[in-house]
């Protein structure tokens, strides 16, 4: 298995950490149309930017965001951090999403290829880079026909010198492989962790030679054994997208009270994932290394604690053969 001390994205030559950090939570507060929360409640900025560059500190070298998160502000943060050290890290963000900065709300989105480069001009801008190491369409049902436009338009990105590679932000194997056709294509985005696989996404990355960049590696915070979350719901970090999920967010029920059938899920692997010394989160961070060579989870973050505690993770190393088979005898009993 490839050391944990890298990965490299695909075969474009872009080196990170085994670990990267995924930075919705640090975007702060928005909205959708009705009002319903997609951020993750207030966020103090001071301790977002420490917390980035401890992650640093820690071998943390790839940051996931998108410009809707936060409405642009998890960008603006971000390339706050990084300012002075942009060659020490590799930047991931995303569009296709429509967001008003103003109001912090999501209006919409947009697939045509005339408003993607408008949204990476204003993604350079807010991140204070000159370019993005890997853009990430963030529309995961997009037409296969305008993918293909968009895919070549990623191509024209790369030759200009804004992008290094593209991916597609998508749990979508035949999307993926659609993107995966363009020279430059380097990772998917998409969803797994312990509780839930994805089985076909693994395989087309061997086949393929694709990044596997790992959201909700910690199922929004029912892996993490933290962000405020219990039997009663979400209480720590106040009203967030959790307190009322929208349809794809099946671990949690409203108010963010986890959903019964996932909690026991969750409890019946918890001593093999805490086993060695491990946190919950560690525990299932471990077991997405174990899955595949090409993984790179993306937790989420709020604080310099949470950072620590996920960037601690890699001096265990993966979880052993014997542990992800009792794992997989546990959850399918």
């Amino acid at each position: 298995m490839e050391s944990l001390e890298s990965r490299t994205l695909g075969h474009s030559g872009i080196t990170v950490g085994a670990l990267g950090f995924g930075c919705w939570a640090i975007g702060g507060e928005w909205q959708d149309t009705a009002g319903n929360p997609l951020g993750w409640g207030a966020v103090d900025d001071e301790e977002s930017v420490a917390a980035i560059r401890r992650a640093i500190e820690l071998g943390v070298t790839f940051f996931d965001t998108a410009d809707a998160y936060g409405t642009g502000h998890s960008e603006r943060v971000l390339g706050r951090a990084v300012r002075g050290r942009r060659d020490e890290v590799v930047i991931a963000t995303k569009w296709g999403i429509v967001c008003d900065e103003a109001t912090k709300t999501l209006t919409g989105t947009d697939d045509t290829p005339a408003y993607a480069r408008r949204a990476l001009t204003a993604s350079l801008r807010r991140l204070d880079t000159d370019h993005i190491d890997l853009y990430q369409l963030h529309l995961s049902d997009a037409a296969l026909d305008r993918a293909t436009e968009l895919r070549d338009l990623c191509e024209e990105f790369v030759r200009e010198g804004l992008i290094r590679a593209y991916a597609w932000s998508t749990d979508d194997a035949e999307r993926a492989a659609l993107f995966a056709e363009g020279a430059h294509c380097a990772a998917v985005q998409h969803a797994c962790n312990v509780l839930e696989d994805a089985p076909e996404m693994f395989a087309l990355c061997a086949e393929r030679d694709l990044a596997s960049v790992n959201r909700s590696p910690l199922a929004m915070g029912l892996l993490a054994g933290r962000s405020g979350v219990g039997a009663r719901g979400v209480s720590e970090a106040g009203r967030d997208i959790r307190t009322v999920p929208p349809a794809w967010l099946r671990w949690f029920g409203e108010g963010g009270v986890p959903a019964p059938e996932w909690a026991a899920r969750v409890d019946s692997v918890r001593d093999v994932l805490t086993s060695d010394g491990r946190t919950l989160a560690q525990g299932a961070l471990a077991w997405l290394w174990a899955r595949s060579p090409h993984t790179v989870p993306i937790p989420g973050f709020r604080s310099v604690a949470q950072a620590e505690e996920n960037a601690g993770a890699l001096a265990y190393g993966p979880l052993r053969d014997s542990q992800m088979k009792e794992i997989r005898d546990l959850l399918a009993a």
